[in-house]
């Protein structure tokens, strides 16, 4: 009986020590513990800070899917939490293998691509439509231009993109990672162009062939490493964040084989700030598997020799509000989805989106466009200004 006083004294003497220890460091990011602001964290269990110490930041998503700690606004805690770095001074023994993995092994080869596809982007297109635009784009909109409205911001975003291109009537264009197909449909209806896109979503394709069966497009499900042909441009929106850092150079060469001589190419992708540093272990089990989001550095490895930068545009800020209305969409949508997600799934989804918006928020990761040639554009590139985005495009006569 002695002997398990002791071992109780001790654990609750080290689940205290941990409890201090933590909200030492929240409180280095302005987060009180049971305090009533929007980036207060609320703690429900008596040892969420064992867990979290001992687990890092999958130690948080977890306990907050299975209710141990909530926060007025997700979203605000993340922002500060991240604008901090706390989550660069939480870093458990037990995460070196997933960075190891991270930095050793390709975890996206031609047969570990289609995980993502299956586990995610096959989640449900009824889902996806309930959360998305009017147009199923799953990537950052565009609000600088005044938009107002989600499908505002992300028809914006298509412009823009099919400005950047230089875009006209015959010529072909190669989506890698298409997804539903909103760029290529709103290429087509608005610049009269042709569309291949490839996507590792089974779902994707199915219902974005039907969406556009009147159009001259195609969609293929296809690993981007496969394509064959040559085309006037390409573009890839929101698909480089899962082509990992071992094949980033091979990813480019791909790019680089199917782009005509004189073509433009536009690739849209998250990135992030540190080079070395290795996807949220969270976001890889739960989420997005075998993602990886590139560095600057990274990116001018991998086309090194390969294309010349002609622009490159960073509007991050713009994809906290793209989540913040997909988060609003999703709750709004919830109820019909309830009895068969489930509450763990409605907890994990709310922590996906709103603390992708704090990371944003806190500019720790960034969205870039990259305008990319081969040979150079002669004369220089002239980046379209102003970016008239908000449904001035006139389909071609």
């Amino acid at each position: 009986m002695e002997t398990d006083t002791k071992v109780h004294t001790a654990q609750t003497s080290a689940t205290s020590k941990m409890y201090t220890l933590m909200e030492e460091l929240l409180e280095s990011a302005d987060i009180r513990i049971n305090g009533d602001r929007d980036q207060d964290m609320q703690i429900h269990h008596p040892k969420l800070a064992d867990r979290v110490f001992a687990m890092g930041n999958i130690g948080l998503g977890e306990a907050y899917m299975d209710g141990q700690w909530d926060a007025n606004r997700l979203d605000a805690f993340f922002t500060h939490l991240l604008a901090a770095r706390l989550d660069q001074k939480v870093k458990p023994l037990r995460l070196i293998f997933h960075a190891l993995r991270t930095r050793l092994l390709n975890r996206q080869t031609l047969k570990r691509a289609w995980t993502v596809g299956q586990v995610h982007y096959d989640l449900g297109n009824d889902f996806y439509a309930a959360m998305l635009d009017k147009r199923m784009t799953y990537t950052c909109g565009f609000w600088s231009d005044g938009a107002q409205t989600l499908d505002a911001a992300q028809e914006a975003k298509l412009d823009m993109i099919c400005q950047k291109l230089g875009l006209e009537p015959g010529m072909r264009l190669l989506d890698i990672g298409c997804g539903w197909g909103s760029l290529m449909g709103f290429a087509a209806e608005r610049y009269g162009v042709k569309c291949t896109g490839v996507t590792v979503s089974k779902e994707q394709a199915v219902w974005a062939a039907e969406r556009y069966k009147g159009l001259d497009l195609e969609f293929k499900l296809q690993d981007y490493r496969t394509v064959e042909g040559k085309f006037d441009r390409i573009a890839s929106v929101g698909m480089f964040e899962h082509v990992g850092r071992k094949n980033f150079r091979q990813y480019m060469i791909t790019a680089h084989r199917c782009l005509a001589d004189g073509g433009l190419f536009l690739l849209h992708t998250i990135g992030k700030n540190l080079r070395d540093s290795v996807p949220d272990p969270w976001v890889d089990k739960y989420i997005f598997p075998n993602g990886d989001l590139p560095s600057l550095g990274q990116l001018g490895d991998a086309y090194d020799d390969l294309f010349i930068v002609e622009d490159m545009h960073n509007f991050g800020a713009d994809y906290d509000k793209t989540l913040m209305a997909w988060h609003k969409n999703f709750e709004n949508a919830w109820p019909r989805f309830k009895d068969q997600l489930g509450e763990r799934f409605y907890r994990m989804w709310r922590y996906y989106l709103l603390s992708c918006a704090g990371a944003f928020r806190a500019r720790d990761i960034q969205l870039w466009q990259w305008v990319l040639s081969k040979e150079g554009v002669r004369g220089g590139y002239q980046r379209p200004y102003p970016l008239h985005t908000t449904g001035h495009a006139q389909k071609p006569s």
